[in-house]
């Protein structure tokens, strides 16, 4: 399977993704706010792969002028029907519709590993104003919580994936900064968990690409079995689900 057949996935599953995906915490902007030296309110924002907008609404919370970028029909439908007064246009990282020199920010929130970076690290350099910066994060799982990890390996084996690494070793940021390291950068990780129903929390894991391009009988049968597994760890039927958003914000000179 493609990256390119899994990018795509997300369509067909838009509201799933809009009803069940997790948010950020307040503390992400915060943070981007002290790195970059400049408040959110009132600067020009372009959030690349917006999706169905979850990134979009808290910048414009933040009193950001956001413009949305998305590739995808279903996710860009998904956007409209939740922020029908924000713009949005089609396109993607690799060649961002828009006038050069033209904003403050450039964020991708769970979006930027499906960019091919020798292309949208010079196109977010071309529309970028001087000082602007790019601000790239990921909900990332957070390290040292058995049950979590447990289901990682479970997913991994149904879904013949390479397991999450929660301990995010170098090598992961590594791989995020390509051909970003030669320009000023700095990293946060930052803690937050959110506790949701369990039908929220498995709707949340087969939202994501691994599930999205597998046959739907054996996404069910999945289902079926975490469902039960979960029910015993959590009898509640409340699943505190825990997180660490890594943060990468670059700057241009």
């Amino acid at each position: 399977m493609t990256s390119v057949s899994r990018a795509l996935s997300f369509n067909a599953a838009a509201a799933q993704y809009a009803a069940n995906r997790p948010s950020y915490p307040p503390v992400l902007f915060s943070t981007i706010e002290e790195i970059t030296g400049r408040p959110l309110a009132g600067a020009r924002v372009v959030d690349v792969g917006a999706g169905t907008g979850i990134a979009t609404t808290l910048l414009r919370e933040q009193g950001a002028d956001v413009i949305a970028v998305e590739p995808g029909d279903g996710m860009a439908a998904e956007f409209r029907r939740a922020l029908p007064d924000v713009a949005i246009v089609r396109g993607d990282g690799n060649a961002l519709p828009l006038a050069d020199l033209s904003c403050d920010l450039i964020t991708y929130a769970q979006a930027w590993h499906w960019t091919d970076t020798s292309r949208s690290v010079p196109e977010a350099l071309r529309v970028l104003r001087p000082g602007g910066a790019l601000a790239l994060w990921w909900n990332t799982g957070a390290e040292g919580v058995p049950w979590a990890d447990a289901q990682d390996e479970r997913v991994a084996h149904w879904c013949g994936v390479a397991p999450h690494d929660r301990a995010r070793p170098d090598a992961v940021r590594a791989g995020r900064l390509a051909g970003l390291s030669d320009l000023p950068y700095a990293r946060r990780l930052l803690r937050w968990s959110r506790i949701v129903p369990l039908d929220t929390h498995l709707a949340n894991i087969t939202s994501h690409s691994a599930f999205l391009v597998l046959d739907e009988a054996r996404t069910q049968e999945f289902l079926k079995e975490e469902r039960a597994l979960l029910s015993e760890v959590f009898p509640d039927g409340m699943v505190e689900e825990t997180y660490v958003v890594d943060l990468l914000v670059v700057t241009k000179p």
